[in-house]
């Protein structure tokens, strides 16, 4: 028998668009994030009159569509009108000042950006932004290395409005004061999605995404029900996917809720790649974390020690924090002979 005899042939496919599971993928519509968006577009709406808007700083755990409101806000306003720029720059991508002002000049148009040192191309990118009003987004703004690039821009561009996205709301605290009091943000909260907004938006991927009828109604009930536990659409996304795969392996016209079972069980190798959004440092007592899952905090520390970890135990407990904060982690305060104390574990799920 040949390998591929069993292949599904291409019109019996199960995915007919796979971009569509794609996290980064932007729908016509951004479902329950309305109201979001409204304000958004408020703060944005004092640029039409050449004036700056208000600076935000929007927030919330990974998976809850705090990019897909923005990018989705921007891309109206590039539909309204050619009078405001609009620029959308990943800190994980462009971490330094110079690369975010060379990213800022090739989305201006500029492209002689090689041998020139950083404050040269602030003073071209500056006297471009200020020929019209400008929106900056700067998501994922707590993996840049510095800020420099913030304050010149709030220095020297007139008429702006700024987005900052982060998992962390802390991240506020640690930015410098010189740079926080001139941008004064408002704050924006983005929370979980609930179950019944879950499904919506779960549903109307797989109404983009597949076939239809490929997927039997019990399936996509688990995959809901766990998307909805772990509070992340971008789970729910790769367990649709995954599923469908699955099913195509086998040459499975339908996709069942044994290929979703399947499915969630490799759910603990995508959250290994999701953790790619910590730091190396934080990765390293993430993995520890796992390792020592319900022990003290104290006691992880002599561990992190032992294995080479340089931070103090202040910075770790910073850390850990952090890893809580973006449900990578779980945290309890006890009550014990000595005084309270914490409890730290990995994140459980329900294989």
């Amino acid at each position: 028998m040949g390998l591929f005899e069993n292949v599904l042939s291409s019109n019996q496919t199960l995915i007919k668009n796979e971009n569509a599971l794609d996290y980064e993928y932007l729908p016509k519509n951004i479902p329950y994030r309305e109201q979001e968006q409204q304000y958004f577009a408020t703060c944005i709406k004092p640029l039409f009159a050449q004036r700056s808007g208000r600076n935000l700083l929007i927030f919330g755990p990974p998976g809850v569509g705090k990019t897909a409101a923005v990018r989705h806000v921007l891309r109206d306003l590039e539909d309204e009108t050619d009078d405001v720029f609009s620029l959308y720059i990943n800190c994980w991508q462009y971490n330094t000042s110079y690369k975010v002002i060379v990213e800022i000049c090739e989305q201006l148009g500029y492209a002689f950006t090689q041998n020139k040192k950083t404050t040269e191309l602030f003073k071209i990118a500056t006297v471009l932004l200020n020929k019209k009003s400008v929106v900056l987004v700067f998501d994922e703004i707590d993996k840049a290395e510095d800020f420099d690039f913030l304050y010149t821009i709030v220095e020297e561009v007139y008429h702006k409005t700024i987005f900052l996205l982060t998992n962390y709301k802390s991240w506020l605290i640690s930015l410098d004061e010189r740079i926080r009091s001139r941008l004064t943000p408002e704050l924006q909260e983005f929370r979980s999605y609930n179950a019944v907004e879950t499904k919506g938006i779960l549903k109307e991927r797989i109404g983009h995404a597949f076939n239809e009828g490929v997927w039997e109604d019990d399936a996509f009930v688990l995959v809901a029900e766990k998307t909805s536990q772990l509070k992340d659409i971008r789970s729910g996304l790769f367990l649709l996917k995954e599923s469908a795969l699955l099913a195509e392996e086998k040459s499975q016209k339908k996709i069942t809720a044994e290929h979703v079972t399947q499915a969630i069980k490799k759910l603990d190798d995508f959250t290994i790649k999701n953790s790619a959004e910590l730091t190396d440092d934080e990765q390293f007592i993430f993995k520890i974390v796992k390792e020592h899952s319900g022990k003290k905090i104290g006691d992880l520390y002599s561990e992190y020690e032992k294995l080479g970890g340089k931070a103090s135990y202040k910075t770790f407990q910073r850390k850990i924090a952090k890893l809580d904060e973006g449900k990578f982690i779980h945290l309890t305060k006890k009550k014990g002979a000595g005084g309270n104390t914490t409890i730290v574990e990995k994140k459980l799920t329900d294989y």
